[in-house]
Order: structure tokens, then sequence, then C-alpha cells
């Protein structure tokens, strides 16, 4: 039976001086984005982005803050899944990296050119230029998280 989207979501930002955390799903929607998920029945925002954080890199949480929040268009993998309302939080984890083999295909540190890079490979993708099978071998940010970049100006 299809998992039915809650239409709540978390996002965790961790940065190691100038670089920034980054995964690359392993499932759809394809792209790079801060290790992020839904919150499925968490009792809060915050206990979903730990959970989530500690599912797909394997990080613990020492403390988290709360960057921003807000709705986004954007569509996900389960059924009804065309928007979220999104929480993003500023993580200072503890731990080493251990990333999820099932939903992630790497997992790194990437600096800002990095970042502005892999949104330049997006705008292309947005735009018609990269086919959906391209984009799958050498995706670029997910969609929404170019949007929260921009936001929160990461590049």
């Amino acid at each position: 039976m299809p998992k039915i989207c809650d239409h709540t979501t978390v996002g965790m930002f961790i940065w190691n001086e100038d670089r920034l955390l980054l995964i690359e799903r392993g499932k759809r929607p394809y792209g790079y984005a801060v290790p992020a998920g839904h919150v499925d029945g968490d009792a809060t925002f915050e206990i979903a982005a730990k959970r989530e954080l500690k599912e797909e890199v394997g990080l613990d949480t020492e403390s988290i803050e709360l960057l921003v929040e807000g709705r986004k268009e954007n569509k996900c993998r389960r059924e009804g899944g065309t928007w979220h309302y999104w929480k993003l939080y500023k993580i200072i984890p503890s731990g080493n990296i251990s990333r999820s083999l099932d939903e992630t295909k790497r997992a790194g540190w990437y600096d800002r050119t990095q970042i502005q890079e892999l949104a330049r490979r997006t705008e292309e993708y947005k735009f018609g230029k990269v086919s959906e099978e391209d984009w799958e071998k050498s995706p670029g940010l997910e969609l929404v998280m170019c949007e929260w970049f921009k936001e929160l100006k990461v590049f």
C-alpha cells in the first residue's frame, strides 16, 4: 500500500566551517539536498528532524535551532505529495557520518561554489535543457532545495 503524504517536512542544515552537508538522494525526487524528510506522525517537527538526521546520515543532534519555515509547492513520491509545510533547522551534530545506503547515493561536504554549480544544473533541468534520464544520473540541487537555498542566501 503506498504511503500517503502528510505534507509536513523537516530539513537540517549542518555547516562545517564554510561547507554544508548535502546528500544525493537515492530515490525520487532526485537531486542534492540537506538531510530531510517527512514528520510522519512524530510528536514535533524537532523530533522528526532528529530522527531523519539519524536515519539519513547517522548523526545525533547536539543542538537544534529553527532557521525558517513555510509552505512550498514540491512533489514527493508519496501519494498526494504536491506541497509541504517545511521547517528548516540549523543543527550542531555529534557522531560520524554514516549515510543510509537505501536513501542516499552519497553524503559529503560542499562549499558555496559547488552548491552554486549544482544550482546551475537545477536551472538547466527546470528549463528542459537536461533530460529526466540525465538528471537521474547527474542531478543538481533538488528543486525545492534550490528555492530554500536562494531564500536563505546559501549562494
